[in-house]
């Protein structure tokens, strides 16, 4: 079996079946990348599992997780400054956090190159929101390339290097998940490793670097004449791709994700209409889409989420007064969830009802399929927590969650969570909800790694303004929802052990008096202390800790003489209260048709923070198996 880091390595032209998140960093390998940087968010983690198959001494690059996507840009930017291709990758909605700095990217002359790799995540697979991050570039006049598959993603990465380099510009490659996690026989090409010059080539003269109110108008300008010739390039590439089947009544533009789908339903059409796939969005190619509107009656825009190719489509066919009729989006539900091939076709069946064949509804019986929530994992300590919070906590009280396996809480039977915005959005939220409050309290829960991400101001600020509320800080040592990727609490960071940085004594220095730290396996302690912290007239910080038991079981399971561990329930005792099943709620218990509960094997871990919720003690303590 091939090793992962060999495949990335290997110098001889070869092809191998990867994700795209994989093919990406053998295009970054082969472009001479030197600085990778990035947060850990869905649909991109998989990008630095694939960097992290290299061995350290093999890697001739510097990668690090920052500690949140703005500092991740910033030292991109700043290594890109000194003459070091560099790139940032991140979630969707990382580009939020690092927006301050990424807006005005483009005003500088970045004379390294960076690349901005963007995990947009139409459908929401594991976000809070569906945005559309092709505003962000329209806004910054950053140019956008977007791949459709694990091969374009490969080549556009090279290809936006080039332009990056060749202007000294940011570029975007906006990826979707499925793009990210779809996997397919990419053929890399030979290559051998650029030598590294070291030597730092960051001058002033290659600027302005300081966007101050005398030097940004000089800048954007600058910064529009970059996009206008990019534009030229763009109409120039021969990474956008036509189809042409002679049919100039209908014809269809698109990109990315929705080609792909397209072609699964245009299996099935009357006709095939003409399409232009776009590879570069932003600037558009704006000669090739004349030239396509021009030569079809109606032309279909096929995009996912908002209308941005639409709308700079209807205002060029505009301008050159052209009688095309420009279809876009006809029905609400066309700016929502992914263009995978049913969505598509819906799409497709609201513009052309007559361009695939009719399909009657067939109704056929189907078995009751009980719907399945997220679940915390067996023996997550924010399961203990929460069912001991629960306990201190009146029902008018007001609880606001945060980003991360705790914000699962907000389910039954827990209901802990009754707002919930972005990373470290808790403590401010929950301070406003504080204001003219005397009845009920207010109680925000924030993850460990949020707390250095992003969780610190909000904690500042309830100092600094003398806010009562009570923040709930989940410490389980990792960053566990997007992959157990190390933050500055754990100890280490993704290249070597490190200075551990204590939530408590960050807490401490920044003045907070009223801290409290316990287990949350010792719940009915967690319970008394949250009571506490409370009570408290003042803002006040319960440290609920245990380690990840995701993280922690998979790691004893690679130790020799590990024996697996299980709790169950002695029917002769259990009364049937049904506590364990109701408001504890793991899902290593069953609850059978007779009322009896039982041990899925499969599932428990034997931790037995369960059995501290049986009332009558029927759940026994751990044993081996």
């Amino acid at each position: 079996m091939k090793v992962l880091g060999d495949v990335l390595l290997a110098q001889e032209a070869s092809s191998e079946i990867v994700m795209g998140n994989t093919a990406l960093v053998r295009a970054m390998l082969e472009a001479g990348t030197r600085v990778i940087t990035s947060y850990p968010g869905s649909p991109t983690p998989e990008i630095a599992e694939a960097i992290q198959s290299i061995p350290q001494q093999k890697r001739f690059f510097h990668f690090e997780f920052s500690t949140n996507e703005k500092v991740a840009t910033e030292v991109a930017y700043g290594a890109a400054l000194n003459g070091h291709l560099s790139t940032v990758f991140f979630k969707s909605v990382g580009l939020n956090v690092a927006a301050d700095t990424f807006v005005q990217l483009a005003y500088m002359r970045i004379l390294g190159g960076m690349i901005i790799v963007l995990g947009d995540d139409p459908g929401i697979n594991s976000s809070q929101n569906e945005q559309d991050n092709r505003h962000y570039a329209l806004m910054s006049y950053t140019p956008v390339f977007e791949p459709a598959s694990p091969t374009e993603v490969y080549h556009f990465y090279k290809e936006a290097v080039k332009l990056a380099q060749d202007w000294h510009i940011p570029v975007i490659v906006r990826l979707t998940t499925h793009v990210c996690h779809a996997k397919e026989k990419v053929a890399f090409a030979a290559w051998t490793p650029i030598d590294f010059d070291p030597t730092p080539r960051f001058d002033v003269n290659n600027g302005p670097y300081i966007p101050i109110t005398s030097k940004v108008f000089p800048m954007k300008r600058q910064a529009l004449k970059n996009l206008a010739e990019v534009q030229i390039y763009s109409d120039h590439s021969a990474l956008h791709h036509l189809e042409d089947h002679g049919n100039r009544q209908r014809g269809i533009i698109t990109m990315g994700l929705p080609y792909l789908s397209l072609l699964d339903v245009l299996e099935e059409a009357q006709e095939q209409p003409d399409i232009l796939k776009l590879a570069i969005v932003h600037p558009i190619p704006r000669q090739r889409i004349l030239d396509f509107l021009k030569t079809h009656a109606e032309v279909k825009i096929l995009e996912e989420l908002d209308d941005v190719l639409e709308k700079e489509i209807k205002a060029l066919a505009y301008d050159a007064r052209l009688a095309t009729r420009i279809l876009g989006k006809l029905d609400p539900e066309d700016w929502v969830g992914e263009y995978t091939p049913d969505k598509t076709e819906e799409v497709l069946r609201r513009t052309w009802p007559d361009l695939l064949p009719f399909t009657s509804e067939v109704t056929t019986d189907h078995p009751y399929v009980p719907e399945r929530p997220a679940q915390m994992c067996p023996g997550c300590g924010h399961r203990s927590a929460f069912y001991a919070i629960k306990k201190a906590l009146h029902e008018t009280d007001i609880t606001v969650a945060d980003i991360g396996c705790h914000t699962l809480g907000f389910l039954p039977p827990y209901e802990i969570g009754q707002a919930l915005m972005c990373m470290g959005a808790s403590n401010g939220i929950g301070s406003g909800l504080s204001l003219f409050q005397h009845s009920r309290k207010v109680v925000a829960f924030l993850g460990d790694s949020t707390f250095f991400h992003a969780g610190l101001p909000g904690i500042i600020n309830a100092l600094f303004n003398n806010h009562h509320i009570t923040l709930i800080l989940m410490e389980n040592g990792t960053t566990a929802m997007t992959g157990h990727q190390d933050h500055p609490g754990s100890g280490r960071n993704v290249n070597d052990i490190t200075e551990k940085i204590p939530v408590r004594r960050v807490l401490e220095g920044l003045g907070v008096k009223h801290i409290y730290e316990v287990d949350t396996y010792q719940q009915a302690k967690l319970t008394e202390l949250v009571k506490q912290a409370i009570a408290d007239d003042a803002f006040s910080v319960v440290i609920a800790k245990h380690p990840c038991m995701l993280k922690f079981t998979r790691e004893q399971r690679k130790k020799s003489g590990y024996t697996p561990r299980r709790v169950r329930i002695d029917q002769d005792l259990c009364e049937q209260v049904h506590e364990c099943v109701e408001k504890f709620a793991c899902p290593t218990f069953t609850r059978l048709q007779d009322g009896r509960i039982e041990v899925n094997h499969d599932l428990c871990i034997g931790d037995g923070s369960c059995g501290q919720t049986c009332p009558v003690g029927a759940i026994t303590s751990p044993q081996n198996v």
